[in-house]
């Protein structure tokens, strides 16, 4: 008996049970991990179902700082995680009946046809990323129905190069500079090489990242500094913070209609009074942003503030937003409150990390069918046919 193949088999199946045994399986697990390196396989681009897949890949191909910077918000990232979240607090109510057929997704903002009422956001230094940089993340814009970019007024290649030969329409971003001519420079070049429509980020004052701090010691040399670390510019005031950007005045979109000849827009509205005030100088689009929860901590998410800014705006001028869309539903639930488009930034950067102009392409596909998806379910075929009344909004 003691040599049977019965013995022996319940003597392994008694084994494989206590093995199994959920007493037993964190220890086993925890004693099976490297507690330094992550043994986790990496996904090929095929793979790759969601925008979240997108993130671990970027993080396991950069270097610290570097993923750092595309991840953090704003003093402990409260706003941040609040933009995600608050897609949370909105249900859509699917129909009855679902829709079929073509979903019909394109649409025009500012003279600029799109396929989808997506655009990509203006991110900085995205050679830190993938080393085509800027002309990458457009070439996979391109390939992903033609979607249109913002190059940052901080990006790795200058505009004229993003914008060399054909590919997705091109808007630029600015940040205001106290010395007119400054602008003029930078902007001029831009528009005579293609750029539809100037963003003027003013939401953006003083941030700090405190991610950053604590990172400090990772960077070349042990020592914190330059982007997304401590700013070194020399303060002059009381409260110790940098004056490059505090002298911001709504005259400046007076002052600088006087040069550019193509639609400008205000980018960091958060409040129905800021918007009026845009209207009143001139400003062709609102675009509602907190910088992705890089501003000022603890400001509301920009999906809560979208509908008082909607309304106050009345139809006048296209709305765009932007902070926390990860999937086709965050999208369809915006433009359900009254946004013309939305703008993708954290999920295009890890797309251009993890693949290059193919994950960045890839990313936009994923959103593009998430968004015709959701339409259907909704029973929407039809951008016109979005509204507030699919949408049941609880915020917190």
């Amino acid at each position: 008996m003691r040599r049977s193949a019965t013995r022996r088999m319940a003597l392994q199946s008694l084994a494989a049970f206590v093995a199994g045994s959920p007493l037993l399986e964190t220890p086993l697990l925890e004693a099976q991990q490297d507690p330094v390196r992550d043994q986790s396989r990496i996904k090929a681009l095929r793979e790759l179902e969601s925008t979240f897949d997108f993130e671990p890949v970027a993080f396991a191909k950069l270097v610290r700082s570097v993923y750092d910077y595309t991840a953090y918000g704003s003093g402990g990232e409260f706003t941040m995680r609040r933009n995600r979240q608050a897609f949370e607090w909105a249900d859509l109510i699917p129909a009855a009946t679902p829709a079929s057929g073509t979903v019909q997704t394109a649409t025009t903002v500012l003279g600029t046809e799109m396929q989808y009422p997506i655009f990509v956001s203006p991110t900085a230094t995205q050679g830190q990323l993938h080393p085509d940089g800027e002309t990458a993340m457009r070439k996979g814009a391109t390939a992903a129905s033609n979607t249109p970019m913002i190059v940052s007024n901080n990006s790795t290649l200058p505009f004229a190069k993003v914008a060399a030969g054909p590919g997705s329409p091109l808007w630029v971003q600015l940040y205001p500079k106290q010395a007119m001519d400054d602008n003029k420079s930078y902007l001029e070049p831009a528009i005579a090489a293609g750029a539809r429509a100037v963003v003027v980020t003013v939401d953006q004052q003083a941030p700090v990242y405190e991610r950053a701090l604590r990172g400090r010691n990772l960077t070349a040399g042990g020592r914190g500094g330059g982007r997304g670390g401590v700013v070194s510019v020399a303060a002059s005031n009381p409260y110790r913070l940098p004056m490059y950007r505090l002298w911001y005045e709504w005259r400046f979109f007076d002052e600088i209609r006087t040069f550019v000849k193509v639609p400008i827009l205000a980018k960091g509205i958060l409040t129905a009074e800021d918007a009026l005030l845009c209207l009143d100088h001139g400003v062709d689009a609102i675009y509602v942003s907190n910088h992705g929860g890089r501003s000022l901590d603890y400001s509301p998410s920009t999906f809560e503030v979208l509908p008082e800014i909607v309304d106050a705006v009345r139809g006048r001028v296209p709305v765009v937003f932007d902070g926390g869309i990860r999937r086709g539903a965050d999208i369809l639930k915006a433009l359900a409150l009254g946004a013309n488009a939305v703008c993708i930034g954290r999920a295009v950067r890890w797309g251009l990390a993890a693949y290059g102009a193919e994950g960045v392409q890839k990313v936009l596909e994923i959103l593009q069918a998430e968004l015709k998806l959701a339409m259907l379910q909704t029973g929407r075929t039809t951008l016109a046919a979005v509204d507030r009344k699919m949408e049941r909004v609880h915020f917190q």
